[in-house]
């Protein structure tokens, strides 16, 4: 159970770092607005996945994500 929520985590982390270095590219308006939209999603479904794998942890704020993503994916881990 607890794995399968870690990974779950991971696959959300991993789409937030993509979707970062996607807006980092040359879109439409359109396509980032979506990429955006999904950006947001993906942060809700870590806070949401988090709160409920570990009640008591503190509420992480966005940029925290957003750093520990850019380190994993700048270190080869993400």
């Amino acid at each position: 159970m607890m794995d399968d929520k870690l990974a779950l985590l991971r696959a959300h982390r991993n789409n937030i770092g993509r979707y970062q270095r996607l807006l980092k590219t040359k879109l439409t308006e359109f396509e980032r607005r979506f990429i955006e939209r999904r950006l947001s999603e993906e942060r809700c479904a870590i806070e949401r996945l988090s709160a409920s794998t570990f009640p008591l942890a503190f509420k992480t704020p966005n940029r925290a994500i957003e750093n520990a993503t850019t380190l994993l994916t700048a270190s080869g881990h993400g």
